[in-house]
């Protein structure tokens, strides 16, 4: 079952991200000795629409019917260098498919994963998030997000 990307530009954090992250890939691709093209450019910001997972299909359907011209080839190299510079991250839901999430400014999340039927549900949990602030305080550390996963079946 493709997830579909949810998109929802009233999120308070989306224009506060965009320069942010661009910043943190373009030091990453000149590190890499690579440029910053519009390509890039695209899909990044076609990633940072998405409120939840995607998959890289979906993520160039997307940019198709935005009416961007792709290739598939430079979606997956662009994954690739977005989750090596820790923009993104690979989430494991099941062996078919790859899954990806924005990993920069989730501040944490849950997600419940359904080994079944391979629905998703994205969760907070505010005592989890303050638990990990204590954690990480007792440290002498700030957290700066997490992810957890949980595989669930029905009883």
């Amino acid at each position: 079952m493709p997830l579909e990307p949810i998109k929802d530009h009233s999120r308070t954090n989306q224009p506060e991200l965009i320069q942010p992250l661009c910043a943190i890939f373009r030091r990453a691709l000149k590190a890499e000795g690579l440029k910053y093209t519009p390509e890039r450019a695209k899909i990044l910001d076609t990633i940072i629409d998405f409120d939840s997972l995607f998959e890289a299909d979906q993520l160039l359907d997307t940019l198709k019917q935005q009416g961007h011209s792709v290739s598939k080839a430079t979606v997956y190299r662009t994954l690739k260098l977005l989750e090596s510079a820790g923009i993104i991250q690979h989430v494991l839901v099941g062996r078919e498919q790859s899954h990806y999430q924005l990993a920069i400014g989730q501040t944490g999340n849950t997600l419940l994963i359904d080994v079944d039927s391979g629905n998703i549900i994205t969760t907070e949990l505010p005592e989890l998030i303050e638990l990990r602030d204590k954690l990480c305080a007792a440290h002498g550390l700030t957290a700066q997000a997490h992810k957890l996963q949980i595989f669930v079946t029905k009883e």
